[in-house]
């Protein structure tokens, strides 16, 4: 499982390093690489999945009844802009300039494990955006409830 946060630097050609830990995991799940694709929403990061693990993702999306044209858009995008991403020998992958562009991918980077897949934010979105969100959910009642059904 991808855990953790890891602070790294996107090249001027947008390469990033994946550090050891998940590029074991990104081996033992399905090759040398990952699928990137923008999660949509109101999230400006990037989700980065093994391919076996997109394989699943894409599996799940298939199965769903596209009923209303929002998710018919929602899948048209999240697998429209997906993009392969092979790490090189250096254990880099090269993130297409349109999704950094859609995540703001400019230099200081923050690579975070969620399990079964990790996200790419920009630092600045990261600190700004996410904990600031994190904090409002912790004083949602429904959110404190379902963490404590966790045993957490």
């Amino acid at each position: 499982m991808f855990r953790g946060s890891s602070y790294h630097t996107i090249d001027a050609k947008g390469r990033v390093n994946i550090p050891a830990r998940f590029r074991e995991l990104i081996r033992n799940n399905g090759g040398n690489g990952l699928v990137l694709s923008g999660p949509g929403l109101d999230e400006k990061g990037l989700v980065a999945y093994p391919y076996q693990n997109w394989e699943t993702v894409e599996e799940k999306i298939l199965q769903m009844a596209e009923k209303s044209s929002a998710m018919r858009r929602f899948r048209r995008i999240f697998i429209g802009e997906s993009a392969e991403c092979p790490m090189d020998r250096q254990g880099r992958i090269l993130i297409p300039q349109s999704l950094r562009d859609y995540a703001s991918l400019e230099k200081d980077i923050v690579l975070v494990g969620v399990l079964d897949h990790f996200e790419i934010w920009s630092l600045e979105n990261w600190n700004d955006e996410k904990r600031k969100l994190h904090e409002e959910d912790m004083k949602d009642e429904e959110v404190s409830n379902e963490i404590a059904r966790l045993g957490l």
